[in-house]
């Protein structure tokens, strides 16, 4: 079974960007990174999904207007 990964879908997930964050968070706890360290890096890492997630929400719409749908 040779399935590909849709990054897209993937990208576009908030429960990827919520898996993402908690794997920092928890990483930079067992590491002893500061908990200042930890929140920042958390708050970039969700910006950065929320980003992501308007900006593959945008282009679907675009796309569905440029069909006529």
């Amino acid at each position: 079974m040779n399935k590909k990964v849709d990054w897209k879908a993937k990208l576009a997930s908030r429960k990827f960007w919520a898996l993402v964050a908690a794997l920092a968070t928890s990483i930079f706890g067992a590491v002893g990174a500061s908990d200042d360290t930890a929140v920042k890096v958390t708050g970039i890492i969700t910006a950065v999904g929320a980003c992501a997630v308007y900006m593959l929400a945008e282009t679907y719409t675009d796309g569905k207007k440029i069909n006529g749908e």
